[in-house]
């Protein structure tokens, strides 16, 4: 079984998937993680050094690399994993795919606390951040909406999909 998390940076992939994982008892990855690393780099400097379309590229080599390498797993993907080369279409033919569709007060909250650490955030002003969010929702919602399932993180629908996992 694989199980790939999507959603908006900060809409709690990882927290989710190190859960999932852990109650299925198969290994969990973060994307980002394991980019960072094979590369040797924190994502904020692959960013700078190569560019984000060095890294959209990475990120589906290594997608693909964990699919070919692991039967099992729960992955959490990068917010735009999804929305780059036919990537929400790999990942659907590869295991199932769960959508933590966060709302955006929760997005703003997380993410002006994590700006620092977020390469696309870091020139983007608090006032304009929930901007950025409605505008980057809007563009990647397609591609979210082609999960398998959807599910809202803050209700309890997370927890009961989690208590119904063998």
């Amino acid at each position: 079984m694989r199980i790939f998390l999507i959603g908006f940076m900060g809409s709690g992939k990882t927290h989710w998937g190190m859960r999932i994982a852990e109650k299925l008892q198969i290994p969990f990855y973060d994307l980002d993680a394991v980019i960072v690393n094979n590369e040797g780099m924190n994502i904020s400097e692959i960013f700078a050094d190569k560019g984000e379309e060095y890294f959209r590229y990475k990120e589906k080599q290594t997608l693909e690399d964990l699919v070919n390498k692991e039967e099992h797993f729960v992955l959490s993907a990068g917010g735009g994993t999804p929305c780059f080369f036919n990537n929400i279409k790999f990942m659907k033919r590869s295991g199932k795919v769960l959508w933590l569709n966060t709302s955006l007060e929760a997005l703003n909250q997380r993410l002006l606390k994590e700006k620092m650490s977020r390469p696309l955030l870091s020139g983007i002003t608090e006032s304009g951040l929930r901007s950025y969010i409605i505008r980057k929702l809007s563009e990647r919602k397609m591609y979210y909406e082609q999960a398998d399932l959807m599910v809202h993180e803050e209700t309890t629908e997370l927890e009961s999909f989690i208590s119904m996992l063998q």
